[in-house]
């Protein structure tokens, strides 16, 4: 046999034995408190009923003040007749407020029972609401960058207004010395008084650099130094 029916058998058992010795308990309490015949085996199903009730309202709803309240109340009507029943209370002679207890025991329960079904959930330790998270914010329209603002000129006295002269154009700079042999030199006077006595017009810098055959910054030297 599997270990697993072997425990609910078990357990299946235990409950049978727990159940009859208390059903019978609680039926020899009320048939000596004056309740005879039927109405004594109606006693131990009412305790019953009440303790399975307020116990399944426990599992259902969880905890509850008006569930434990009367899964007590029921707890004890069934614990106390297994007690009374053991020896500790004469059963010929049962005590009046014990019989205006049991007397009063089917409304008691019965109000218990209306309770437990109709009555809402009223749990004693409540779960928070989550925290209702703040809504995203919802991303707006990139705004065009506002143009930036003109400095405002500032007033000018026309007293002080003086028109801008024109810049002046740079002088022209003289060309670098040029180092030039005086045997050149003089080589040019003599071309420069010959073409002078053919021409009667002084002799050009072209003309000058063709006859001479120099490159034309040493022509433009020695112009300077015939002129």
């Amino acid at each position: 046999m599997p270990r697993t029916v072997f425990r609910v058998d078990a357990v299946l058992v235990q409950a049978v034995i727990a159940g009859a010795l208390s059903f019978a308990h609680l039926h020899d309490l009320a048939a000596a408190a004056g309740q005879d015949g039927w109405k004594a085996w109606a006693y131990p199903v009412s305790v019953d009923l009440l303790l399975v009730a307020a116990w399944r309202r426990l599992r259902a709803d969880g905890p509850s003040r008006l569930a434990w309240c009367w899964f007590l109340i029921a707890l004890i009507a069934s614990l106390g007749a297994n007690v009374a029943t053991a020896g500790l209370l004469d059963l010929t002679n049962v005590p009046a407020w014990l019989r205006i207890l049991v007397a009063a025991w089917p409304a008691l329960a019965f109000m218990g029972g209306t309770l437990l079904v109709h009555s809402p959930a009223d749990r004693s330790s409540p779960p928070t609401a989550p925290a209702a998270s703040d809504p995203e914010p919802v991303p707006e329209a990139e705004s065009a960058p506002a143009p930036a603002a003109e400095p405002t000129p500032e007033p000018v006295n026309s007293a002080d207004r003086t028109p801008a002269l024109p810049p002046a154009d740079p002088a022209p700079v003289p060309p670098p010395a040029v180092p030039v042999p005086a045997a050149l030199v003089d080589h040019a006077r003599k071309v420069a008084a010959d073409h002078e006595q053919r021409t009667g017009a002084r002799i050009d810098t072209d003309t000058l650099r063709a006859r001479l055959g120099v490159p034309p910054y040493m022509a433009d030297a020695i112009a300077v130094q015939l002129a």
